[in-house]
């Protein structure tokens, strides 16, 4: 699978990417993990997360970056990083985020996210002289390990709201 590039995201790939940020997060938290989100929840959390509107407004933030992994035109995983938002009492400001890395399902295993996180940890290291953080689903145990690996460490909990419903996720930092 060495025929993928990795590229910041366009104007132009606003439609697939809201179709597959919905694909991926529903393959990942609702057929993978099984989390029974009510439908009016999915409906309001894709809609303010993933509609075209709400991806262009971060693609074109500056103090973000936004890239896909493809292959022929077709995305396989993405990335999303930027000012850190998490709520965290040790938080600062200018510290970094990494805000959203998804992986499709038939793409895993491929080593693409590690990819994109280790070049996103870079930008993010570029961008600040203070901590980096992630936000992970508690029960994303895969994650929590990359993460781990990469010198991430749980130091808080907080809820994320997908919709009404709320998701128990950990707060990672690496100092």
């Amino acid at each position: 699978m060495s025929d993928y590039h990795i590229r910041p995201v366009t104007d132009a790939d606003l439609t697939a990417l809201s179709a597959f940020s919905r694909q991926t997060f529903f393959e990942t938290f609702v057929d993978g993990f099984g989390i029974p989100y009510p439908q009016a929840a999915l409906d309001v959390f894709f809609a303010e997360s993933f509609s075209e509107e709400a991806l262009a407004k971060r693609i074109h933030d500056p103090a973000c970056i936004f890239w896909v992994a493809e292959r022929e035109g077709q995305i396989l995983a993405l990335c999303h990083a930027g000012p850190n938002g998490l709520p965290h009492p040790l938080a600062q400001e200018g510290e970094m985020e990494l805000r959203r890395l998804y992986v499709a399902k038939a793409a895993q295993g491929l080593g693409l996210g590690t990819k994109l996180l280790t070049r996103a940890l870079s930008w993010m290291e570029k961008q600040t002289t203070g901590a980096l953080w992630i936000g992970v689903w508690s029960g994303n145990l895969k994650a929590q390990k990359l993460y781990g690996a990469h010198g991430f460490e749980k130091v808080g909990e907080y809820q994320y709201p997908v919709g009404q419903w709320l998701d128990d996720e950990f707060i990672l930092r690496r100092a």
